[in-house]
Formats: structure tokens, sequence, C-alpha cells
């Protein structure tokens, strides 16, 4: 299955960020590695870039990427760019409901990795396409898969969860550890939301953002819940000690 994990300095024997993913694509989907050099582009030619399914407004550069990614979708489930900035993403099944075609969420990664110099600049790219463009598309490779997404961004020094529910989100600052699988996680301790999010919060005593907007069904035999236990409960066990290695275990 998927799931993703984000180890801050304070957590780790080197001291260092640990960040890992691993993907549960299709098994006969291939998934390439791909490095995709710094561009200027000229936006009096060519606006446009052209994602996976739609058209979106270009910036006018793009930084050094490296991307794990499905080789027919454009964007990424994973990848780093130039600056150090890491993000993987998650899929979520929510209530909110399935539009056409717009931007997928490995699109949304690869463009917050393009355009991003820090984990909370990722973090406000996505939100800010999330809200012109939406997210939505066929995500399956040898059948039709739709769903929604989670995000963990980290750089050197800092991380944050961002989870989606169609235009809605809510997302936090990492502390410590944090690790994400195709569930939403956030209740109503988020740092950062969508205003409509943040309001509801403030008039409903007990808001939960997992609540409100998990289909259960589907989140429960994603047997998400139990794999982000395991995932959280390893790292717990070597804190202050883990390294690399405790994450691929």
């Amino acid at each position: 299955m998927c799931d993703t994990m984000v180890c801050l300095p304070s957590t780790t024997l080197n001291r260092k960020m640990i960040f890992g993913k691993n993907s549960d694509r299709s098994p006969n989907e291939p998934h390439i590695i791909e490095r995709v050099p710094a561009k200027d582009h000229d936006l009096e030619k060519n606006r446009k870039l052209k994602a996976t399914y739609i058209e979106i407004d270009q910036v006018p550069h793009t930084f050094e990427v490296t991307l794990f990614r499905p080789s027919w979708i454009w964007g990424a489930e994973m990848g780093f760019n130039h600056f150090g900035v890491n993000i993987g993403n998650e899929a979520v099944f929510t209530k909110a409901e399935k539009g056409g075609d717009a931007l997928t969420g490995m699109d949304l990664l690869r463009l917050a990795l393009e355009r991003s110099r820090t984990a909370y600049e990722a973090m406000t790219v996505i939100t800010d396409l999330l809200a012109r463009y939406g997210q939505g598309g066929n995500c399956g490779y040898d059948k039709k898969f739709f769903y929604d997404n989670s995000f963990l961004i980290a750089d050197r020094e800092e991380a944050y969860v961002l989870e989606t529910a169609g235009y809605m989100w809510a997302a936090k600052k990492v502390k410590d550890i944090y690790a994400i699988s195709n569930g939403l996680t956030i209740e109503d301790d988020f740092d950062y939301a969508h205003p409509l999010v943040m309001e509801e919060r403030k008039k409903n005593k007990g808001y939960s953002f997992r609540k409100k907007y998990s289909n259960r069904v589907f989140t429960y035999f994603a047997s998400s819940k139990g794999r982000r236990a395991s995932s959280e409960t390893l790292l717990k066990q070597s804190m202050g000690e883990i390294t690399a290695e405790t994450v691929i275990r």
C-alpha cells in the first residue's frame, strides 16, 4: 500500500531530516525516475503549460526537480527539488464531489516542487493552485480511479502535512514525526486551512476535518489506519536514533 513519513532533525541520529515514501501503483504500470532541469520560460511565446489533463498558467522560471512518476502522468507521486524540498502524496477518499478533469494530486506535487524554495512555500503553491483549478481526473492506469490527495512536504528544517477534500483543505506543521496513508488524519488541530474550514471550526466545538470529509467506507477498506499506526509506532520506538534504515524497515 501507499505510505509516506517524515522525521524531523530532532528525532534522527544524525540530526538531519529523513523523508520516505513507498508507492502502490498498478503492478504493470511503468514508474520512471526523471530529472527536469531548471528553465526560464518566455511567457510572451507560451503562457500555458499542459499538465496531465488541463492547461494552466506557466511561471517565468521553474526549478530543477527529480521526479518519481507513472510514465503516463505529467506529475509525480514523489520527488525533490534543487532546494531540498521533498513531497509525497497519498490518495484519500472523501465525501467531496468528484468533478471533471482538473489538476491531479501528482500534478500539484510537481508544480509545487518546480515553484518552491521551502516546504511552507510548496504548501501555499498547492493550495493556491487548488483554489484556481481544482483537483480531479482519472489517476488509474488500467482502471478508472478517482481520489483526493494528502501531502507530506519537507525541506531541511521543517515539514507540513496538507490534506484535501475537493477544494477544501487543512494543514499543520509537523512536530517530531508524522506518517500518512490513504486516509485523512487532521482533526481540529490544523494551523492553516481554507477560510470556510477555519470558519466552521470557530462555530462548531469538536470540529474535525477528518470526520467532516472522510468517506468512511472507502477509507476503511484502504486499511490506512493500521498501516499509519504501525509506521508511527515503529518511529516512536527509535526517537532520537532514527536512521534511513529505520524508515526503510
